[in-house]
């Protein structure tokens, strides 16, 4: 078999794969599989184990496998290891970072059971778990609640503590559950490739989702680009960033709300988390002239729109108005912005650039915009970037025109 016949391996699962997949000889032989990288890798593997003597579909199955598991330890680290995915229950589940954070919260609020309702590949559940929080996990597609089912296995006992069931989420009996987790379908249904749909269409609607969170302490996840303006004004809205992506949007009602908080911002990085919370949304500062440093604020401090806040802190205000950037001359940082010293300000034009560039021995460049219509890309390419330097370039827009900022990441 050569390189280029190989198949990705990591595609749609049916449950002919799925009964393939969950025997033990499979089981046995995935466990027991080097690292599969790249293309050759696949192809190795593939020929060796079809001359060991493995049918065509246990090789496809387990070598799927084993690529999905190095794709999520990103988000699962160790817990990869042992656990089944689908390439779109991947690419749809929480981090564990995140999921943490959320099982926290209901340990805190004293739940003894949650409901996690569209629990997926079972990522959330096994946070919950993981805190003595006993779990019903529940999945409209049979095959992602069978692979929750595998996942959850070693927390799942004689008493019941963890079950896991095939169902929809509006069909549930959540008789003995103290609150609930809902992770709304905001997709296509399929095991690969889906697409997003509108609001209109998640699944369970959220007028439903909604109306249970007034009768049970409830955590609905969201895009984090959910419409503002549709949030219920009794729900704490929740924004969370990781390591610079801002990754969701998460309603909290009941119990699992805050006292006084309706809008936070959860910025977790590899150094740790931290969280600015307020009653509402932030006032913003007046727009600055440039000064000697800019900031510019995690996306859920954005979405959240406390940017205000943490400008105040800063001793900052935004470079021009609806611009997210901070700008001061206050040496002061924050978890929630990535702090940027001011060297210039150079001509915007990419060819003036290139030649203020060129002067200044500038090869390594990172380029962040905000305010402006340019593609990053392109603009590097116009750059012929070339020296031993490194800066970050900053452009926008200031006072109506197009500035560009040579600056150094603090």
């Amino acid at each position: 078999m050569s390189a280029k016949s190989v198949p990705s391996y990591a595609g749609m699962m049916d449950h002919a794969e799925l009964d393939e997949l969950l025997t033990p000889e499979a089981l046995e032989l995935l466990d027991s599989l080097d690292t599969v990288e790249t293309v050759a890798d696949v192809a190795r593997a593939v020929s060796r184990l079809r001359g060991a003597g493995h049918s065509p579909e246990r090789v496809s199955a387990v070598v799927g496998q084993v690529r999905l598991r190095q794709r999520a330890e990103a988000k699962f680290g160790d817990f990869a290891r042992h656990m089944l995915f689908t390439r779109a229950g991947l690419e749809q589940a929480t981090r564990m970072s995140v999921s943490a954070h959320h099982a926290g919260r209901f340990q805190k609020a004293g739940i003894g059971r949650v409901a996690d309702l569209g629990c997926g590949i079972g990522g959330d559940s096994l946070a919950f778990a993981s805190l003595g929080i006993g779990v019903l996990a529940v999945d409209a597609d049979d095959v992602t609640a069978a692979l929750a089912a595998y996942n959850l296995s070693p927390f799942r006992d004689d008493a019941g503590s963890v079950d896991v069931r095939h169902g929809r989420a509006e069909e549930t009996d959540l008789a003995g559950v103290d609150a609930v987790w809902l992770d709304p379908a905001r997709r296509t249904r399929g095991h690969s490739e889906t697409r997003r749909v509108s609001p209109d269409d998640y699944s369970p609607a959220l007028d439903w989702a909604f109306a249970l969170a007034q009768r049970l302490p409830t955590g609905i996840k969201l895009s984090p680009a959910h419409d503002r303006d549709a949030i219920p004004d009794e729900f704490e809205a929740q924004w969370i960033s990781v390591d610079g992506s801002t990754v969701e949007l998460v309603l909290w009602s009941g119990s699992l709300a805050r006292e006084g908080v309706r809008r936070a911002a959860l910025v977790i990085r590899s150094g740790g988390a931290h969280e600015i919370t307020a009653p509402g949304d932030a006032e913003d500062e007046a727009v600055r002239r440039l000064g000697s440093f800019v900031h510019e604020p995690e996306g859920s401090v954005i979405r959240a729109r406390l940017v205000g806040d943490v400008a105040r802190a800063l001793e900052a205000g935004p470079v021009a108005e609806g611009i997210a950037y901070l700008t001061g001359d206050a040496e002061l940082t924050s978890p929630f912005v990535r702090t940027f010293r001011v060297r210039e300000t150079l001509p915007a034009d990419p060819g003036r650039l290139a030649k203020a560039l060129r002067e200044r021995d500038i090869g390594t460049l990172e380029i962040k915009k905000r305010g402006v219509d340019i593609d990053p890309a392109a603009l590097r390419k116009k750059l012929k970037l070339r020296g031993s330097g490194s800066a970050t370039l900053l452009v926008t827009r200031i006072d109506g025109k197009r500035v560009a900022i040579l600056a150094d990441r603090v």
